[in-house]
């Protein structure tokens, strides 16, 4: 069995202590964080024995698992009684032929794949929390830490998804996090997941469950998927959910190899994530999980077909904080058009620019000399844009040509401006020349962000005072102008549609998309004011001829094609009025009835549609 040479079982115990033994250079390690053994009374072959799970963790060229039983540690527990027997009994020259190869292959297996212990929690409501932690943690340790998150002491070897009313999910977050573990939420996007998908929770909650800062990150089953992932919604880019979080992807193993009859039931290793490690450690992994390097995971590939990170940006387009770009040229404007898409991304969420490579289908065009073209922008980025604006370059390769990364965060010191005069913001997947208002607004956030303390860096604290401002803010020009937002043609159909907003609830409106709040004639022409549902912005004096694409398309159909009651798919108080397919995405119109009136929406993503409004969503 050849394997790639690893430190010895006591060389990995130091590593995770801090050892002086590490690698200078990082590498990719294969990990698989959520194993189970037959510890958890749902194992799926009862012939399996802890032996084999390590076995197969081997095979599969694993270099980390965690054994996460359901609310007990009694796999590893077995493990480390069985090791500790071999071993008293080598050290009393006791052992037969047998045990002594079973005590040599443990030990062969421990210098292979590092065995980190923990479990997975079931918290209140069902919840699924896995604890992970050092190699070194005791079973006592272990078990403690469960009566602490309200385990029956008479249930802790059984291995039980069912234990009667335990402990809430933000408390069983810092129980296990002050006790040094690491704090994933499991499967977070199905069934017993925290971002609650089909349950019957306020949006607070939900917000609460995936952005607590006692969460290290979200183990998801779409990591690469395109489109509706998991990993791109928590992406930073949605003002309900600021902190942008760690996905990662774990088998769930509750067998060795999957099941042929139901390719959803996993084997071990059989859907893993790479990380970026000095060495595979539990310290280092956290140091990954735990820091705001989103590159330092990847999910596992055949060693024949490596994941591509260019091309799974590629995939998914432009975006609210991505763009494409072939070149970089300064004839025509291109090394101009890269430098506005960087200070567009500081003024708005942050984001990356992909020099050397489009959208379109086809192989990628790539750079001949990625360092001359990084050069350039940084010069130009230094030349051009005030103030000064940090970004981190990188080159990668993708389908045998190199490209140019560019990476910006959301800026401290907006709003950044280019050739002195020039604001830019992100509007969905296009770079757009701020106007007044936004300029304005860009201002007001910063002061409001340095007057609370946040800074833009805490992002709990930012993401509340946000959510009271805009809440507030569409309820009073909801009722203000809802004679404006569509016509009340059918007021027997408004009947107990006088709907008030739920003080907690976050999705009370759609976060994506564009409301007109207002409109006025003045000399023949008509000046709408539109809201930006993404951030609350209002901007005024908007015209038909010159606006943006869905400003555009949202006054086009407020004149044209005005929208009554009748025309209206209603959901109670929430209502669709069409979905099509523009620039690439389904987009929504999308009607509220409040007060008496209508509030319309106009151009909603699924990304924006949360609450009542996920029962609009097509099915794919």
């Amino acid at each position: 069995m050849s394997k790639r040479k690893k430190s010895n079982s006591s060389g990995r115990q130091s590593q995770s202590s801090g050892s002086n033994s590490r690698s200078s250079k990082r590498q990719w390690y294969k990990a698989d964080l959520h194993v189970h053994t037959p510890g958890s009374n749902d194992y799926e072959d009862p012939s399996v024995t802890y032996l084999d799970v390590l076995r197969t963790a081997v095979e599969r060229d694993l270099d980390v698992i965690a054994l996460t039983d359901h609310n007990t540690v009694a796999g590893i527990a077995a493990i480390r009684r069985e090791v500790e027997w071999l071993s008293r009994l080598e050290r009393d020259d006791r052992l037969t032929e047998e045990e002594q190869a079973r005590l040599s292959e443990w030990r062969e297996l421990s210098e292979k794949v590092l065995v980190l212990p923990g479990f997975e929690f079931t918290a209140t409501f069902g919840f699924h929390i896995l604890g992970i932690f050092p190699p070194e943690t005791s079973v006592r340790e272990l078990e403690h830490i469960l009566l602490q998150l309200n385990i029956p002491a008479d249930k802790l070897d059984i291995g039980s998804t069912e234990t009667g009313a335990s402990t809430d999910v933000l408390t069983a977050y810092k129980i296990i996090r002050e006790a040094g573990g690491l704090v994933i939420a499991a499967h977070a996007n199905s069934t017993h997941g925290v971002a609650m998908r089909n349950f019957p929770f306020g949006g607070q909650t939900k917000i609460a469950f995936t952005q607590d800062s006692n969460l290290d990150c979200l183990e998801v089953t779409d990591l690469e998927r395109s489109g509706r992932s998991t990993a791109r919604f928590f992406n930073g880019s949605k003002m309900e959910y600021p902190r942008r979080m760690h996905c990662i992807q774990g088998s769930d193993a509750h067998r060795l190899t999957m099941d042929p009859k139901n390719p959803r039931r996993l084997g071990v290793g059989e859907r893993a994530t790479e990380f970026n490690l000095l060495d595979p450690s539990f310290d280092e992994i956290a140091a990954a999980l735990r820091s705001k390097q989103f590159d330092r995971t990847r999910p596992a590939r055949p060693k024949d077909k490596p994941f591509d990170s260019v091309a799974a940006a590629r995939e998914e387009g432009a975006t609210l904080v991505q763009s494409f770009r072939e070149s970089a040229s300064a004839r025509g404007g291109r090394l101009t058009t890269i430098l506005t898409d960087v200070a567009a991304f500081a003024n708005t969420m942050g984001g990356t620019v992909y020099v050397g490579v489009g959208t379109r289908k086809g192989a990628p065009k790539g750079l001949s000399d990625p360092k001359k073209v990084e050069k350039e922008i940084l010069q130009g980025l230094d030349e051009r844009v005030t103030p000064p604006l940090e970004v981190k370059t990188k080159i990668a390769e993708t389908e045998g040509v190199k490209v140019l990364i560019v990476e910006t965060a959301k800026g401290d010191d907006r709003p950044y401006c280019l050739d002195d005069h020039k604001f830019y913001v992100r509007d969905e997947g296009d770079t757009s020349l701020a106007v007044r208002d936004e300029i304005v607004a860009l201002i007001r956030n910063v002061l409001e962000e340095e007057e609370s303390g946040d800074g833009g860096s805490a992002a709990s604290g930012s993401a509340s005072t946000g959510r009271k401002r805009r809440r507030s803010r569409g309820r009073r020009s909801g009722s203000r102008q809802s004679g404006n937002a569509g016509s009340d043609d059918n007021a027997d159909d408004n009947a107990g549609g006088g709907a008030v907003a739920d003080q907690d609830d976050a999705f009370y409106l759609p976060q994506i998309g564009v409301e007109i709040v207002d409109s006025e004639k003045r000399q023949g022409n008509t000046y709408h004011s539109i809201r930006d549902l993404r951030n609350n912005n209002v901007i005024k004096n908007v015209t038909r001829k010159g606006a943006r694409k869905l400003w555009n398309y949202a006054i086009a159909q407020h004149e044209d094609h005005p929208v009554g009651a009748k025309d209206v798919q209603w959901d109670n108080n929430v209502g669709l009025i069409r979905a099509a397919e523009r620039a690439g995405k389904v987009r929504y119109d999308l009607a509220l009835r409040e007060n008496g009136g209508l509030r319309i929406f106009y151009g909603v993503t699924e990304d924006g549609m949360e609450g009542k409004w996920a029962a609009f969503i097509k099915d794919e």
